[in-house]
């Protein structure tokens, strides 16, 4: 049986900094490798001190180990005060998406209706007999033929030759040439027919295979799950996994009556670091289906449905008795596919890309032990302020969800505070 624990917190600190908070514990009895009550009210503690601050108008953070998972709910919808946060609180999951989008595809793998090693021109034809550019910074005719076709291995380890530019803004014509395509932005005003065919019209950056290049990958996966199965990305995800795993709450758009639950995203102002609007709830580019379902950053979702996701890789494959993936699949999701050439612009990106030292299937596998999660560890962080991830070796999931954006100090500094804290609550 399983043993929940939650705080729904509400409060103020007062003169002498202490919390005064207003909630209540709800348990039921289970077993497992437990959970530690005094690191569960440290983590209380420190992520209290975070919204009180104002760095973070409000999270729900989530740790689970065994049987036992505790969720922490804290601040407010909104900045400002008004509607509370709450377990059920949905939110952009932004990159927390890819992971998703690789297990996904790994269904079709399953099926044999992909297979890693193929090129993917049968059903990505605009992706075909690509011309690569002769250097990052060249003009876009100066190129020279692919050295092979792209895979779905490419796609799903990001090598395949296209992502994001480490440069300032339109420093380079190909960056230039992307923006003017409109694919710059993670909610084009096309759908993913039109998006892959402008996709098609660049060059690539890198040789197939040559280096890992962030986020494109995942969104092209999307698109090829479209061409393979006939199904919008949401109704093969839903079908495949948010319907067997019991995610109710996770799509790609809020519905009008979940709209209450889903708060105000913010970024930060790059002179001052205050928090400003960057997509609002109700009439927001979540607040309605979008045309460009991105297989990279387009999840809306809650910790509980996440958290079953993450479970069910955890237990290798199953959740609740029924098998969503093999064993064996989930065990090559999770573990190292890059070379140290191809990691040379991951870790390039400093602190956030490079930390964990491997890269999988759509999400960081850690291959070393920097800080306190253990070597095996997988999982990603997203652009808008969410991060998840499991450690077997500790049996522990972690995550933790905000509606402030990672452009300033403020809210990686609470993602790792949340981390050091979660492993204080293994008991």
């Amino acid at each position: 049986m399983t043993k929940t624990t939650s705080w729904d917190m509400q409060g103020t600190w007062d003169s002498r900094g202490a919390w005064g908070a207003k909630g209540r514990w709800e348990e039921q009895d289970g077993r497992g490798p437990g959970l530690s009550q005094p690191g569960l009210r440290r983590m209380r503690e420190v992520l209290g001190g975070h919204v009180a601050s104002g760095a973070v108008p409000g999270l729900v953070a989530l740790v689970g180990r065994g049987e036992e998972t505790h969720v922490e709910a804290m601040g407010t919808l909104h900045a400002g005060g008004g509607a509370p946060m709450g377990r059920d609180t949905i939110f952009r999951m932004a990159s927390l998406t890819k992971p998703v989008t690789a297990a996904g595809v790994m269904t079709l793998v399953e099926e044999c209706r992909l297979r890693l090693d193929e090129p993917v021109d049968e059903w990505l034809p605009e992706l075909a007999d690509r011309r690569v550019l002769a250097r990052i910074d060249g003009p876009l005719d100066d190129t020279v033929p692919a050295a092979r076709p792209i895979t779905v291995r490419d796609l799903l380890t990001f090598t395949f030759g296209f992502g994001a530019v480490l440069a300032p803004p339109d420093a380079y014509p190909i960056q230039v040439a992307i923006r003017e395509l409109g694919l710059d932005t993670t909610s084009p005003e096309f759908g993913p027919e039109e998006w892959i065919r402008r996709l098609g019209e660049l060059p690539l950056m890198r040789q197939p295979g040559e280096l890992w290049q962030y986020h494109t990958g995942s969104d092209v996966l999307g698109v090829l799950v479209g061409r393979v199965t006939g199904q919008s990305l949401e109704a093969f995800l839903r079908e495949r996994l948010f319907a067997p795993l019991g995610m109710d709450d996770t799509g790609f758009h809020v519905p009008e009556d979940k709209i209450h639950r889903f708060p105000t995203s913010y970024a930060h102002d790059p002179a001052t670091g205050e928090l400003t609007v960057w997509d609002e709830a109700a009439g927001g580019k979540y607040s309605s289906p979008q045309p460009f379902q991105a297989g990279g950053d387009g999840l809306v979702s809650t910790v509980d449905d996440y958290h079953a996701f993450f479970r069910m890789l955890l237990n290798k494959g199953v959740h609740n008795g029924e098998r969503i993936l093999s064993r064996a699949t989930v065990e090559l999701m999770t573990m190292d596919h890059l070379t140290p050439e191809q990691k040379a612009e991951k870790d390039a990106f400093g602190d956030h890309f490079g930390r964990h030292g491997g890269f999988g299937f759509g999400m960081a596998v850690r291959t070393h032990r920097r800080d306190l999660a253990s070597p095996g560890q997988f999982g990603w962080d997203g652009g808008l302020g969410t991060t998840g991830y499991a450690d077997p070796a500790e049996g522990l999931v972690g995550i933790l969800l905000t509606q402030a954006a990672m452009d300033s100090a403020a809210t990686p500094r609470l993602h790792r505070d949340f981390w050091t804290t979660a492993y204080q609550a293994i008991g």
